[in-house]
């Protein structure tokens, strides 16, 4: 079965960087779609950004677009996401997720989840 595990979160000051890992594990990486999606306190879960099994495109919240950055590295299953410019907003568990093809899409359910790391970003 799919394993996900994520990694990177940590505290930083408002307009500061982080880069959130996800390794993923027990299938072939290069079929999945991954996408990164994040829940802050007393609030729903939100997409964040996602990046086709292929590597051909890529999509972003509004509320991160030109600050985050999805990628994937295929050699070594992993799916990373570079924040930058963040914003004590981006307070939250970040969630890695997979599914086998797919498009990507903001709306795509997912199959497959990790625990989430946790991301908290001061003023």
């Amino acid at each position: 079965q799919v394993q996900l595990v994520e990694s990177g979160g940590g505290l930083v000051q408002a307009g500061g960087s982080l880069r959130l890992s996800c390794a993923f594990s027990g299938r072939t990486f290069r079929s999945y779609t991954m996408g990164w999606f994040r829940q802050a306190p007393g609030k729903e879960r939100e997409f964040v950004a996602s990046i086709r099994w292929s590597g051909g495109s890529t999509y972003y919240a509004d509320s991160v677009k030109g600050r985050f950055t999805i990628s994937r590295d295929n050699a070594k299953n992993t799916v990373y996401l570079q924040m930058n410019s963040l914003k004590p907003e981006d307070t939250a568990v970040y969630y890695c997720a997979s599914n086998l093809g797919g498009l990507g899409l903001p709306s795509d359910e997912y199959k497959y989840w990790g625990q989430g790391t946790q991301v908290t970003v001061s003023s």
